[in-house]
């Protein structure tokens, strides 16, 4: 069974080391280890995938929580943050997605709707935005919705952290999401569990203004980007499904953001999302590799 477990807290000496050892003496097989000290921050993070190969993934729930108090007992003792996760332990339910928007309606709503005629197979519990904007949209199709906002369109990420934990949230989409997620809370859901949908084609285009950049390199060929979220901003080599539409020469700026946000963008996230749930690809040492069948 794989398992990924995420340590976030004050930098100190010798944080890493009782996560290490106690993960080890249980017999895993460490399949993916990162970690990183942020200086200016005085902040560790750390990174583990795992294998357990005596774990059953019928059983593995039990072991799973086992793991978990565990890992709680060495946080309180390190003062970190600890997450246990695996993309294997659902017997009874389906992947669970958090699904974070802003202003455009279009994204989020064919996401919702993909989960709702089995394209993607996955529950939405929660819509969660910075705006107020896209609370109907969540009603329609039977969500909570939940408000992070602070009526300047600043977002509450503690707020989004704990109603993540709540609600026992498997992935965090960011269909249009229009604000930038701090390093802290990519550590905490780290390991492929935040997807963005970035409204340009990467790397090429990265920013807030990827298809004015694209219109005024003259380029007639536009983008949409699916990928794992990570601590640098729009890095380009987490790409999960990219897909383009063509224009003609002196199309207006205003039509060609039209065509993205209306069938490109929604079309680009849905098969992404597919990808990740379906257990098609997954995100190792910052690469998307396909899982092996």
């Amino acid at each position: 069974m794989e398992v990924v477990i995420t340590a976030l807290g004050p930098d100190h000496t010798g944080l890493a080391d009782p996560i290490i050892h106690h993960l080890t003496g249980r017999g895993a097989r460490i399949a993916e280890i990162q970690m990183y000290d942020h200086d200016e921050q005085s902040l560790f993070a750390m990174l583990c995938r795992i294998q357990f190969d005596e774990m059953p993934e019928v059983q593995g729930q039990v072991s799973l929580a086992e793991l978990r108090n565990e890992m709680r007992q060495i946080g309180d003792h390190t003062g970190l943050s600890i997450r246990v996760w695996s993309p294997n332990v659902r017997p009874h339910r389906r992947p669970r997605i958090a699904l974070a928007c802003t202003y455009v309606e279009d994204t989020p709503r064919a996401v919702l709707q993909a989960v709702a005629n089995g394209t993607i197979a996955a529950d939405v519990p929660v819509v969660i935005s910075n705006r107020k904007k896209l609370e109907p949209l969540a009603g329609e199709f039977g969500s909570e919705f939940r408000m992070i906002g602070d009526g300047q369109g600043g977002a509450d990420n503690e707020a989004m952290v704990q109603i993540l934990d709540k609600m026992d949230i498997d992935y965090l989409i960011l269909a249009r999401y229009m604000r930038v997620l701090p390093a802290e809370v990519c550590w905490q859901f780290a390991g492929g569990r935040i997807i963005n949908l970035h409204h340009g084609l990467l790397p090429g285009f990265p920013g807030f203004r990827p298809y004015h950049d694209a219109n005024n390199a003259r380029m007639l060929t536009f983008g949409a980007t699916c990928h794992f979220i990570i601590p640098e901003l729009d890095a380009g080599n987490q790409t999960i499904n990219q897909r383009t539409f063509s224009v003609a020469p002196g199309t207006p700026i205003e039509k060609i953001i039209a065509e993205g946000e209306r069938d490109n963008e929604p079309k680009c996230l849905v098969e992404g999302v597919r990808r990740v749930v379906d257990r098609e690809v997954y995100l190792h040492f910052h690469r998307v590799v396909p899982r092996q069948r």
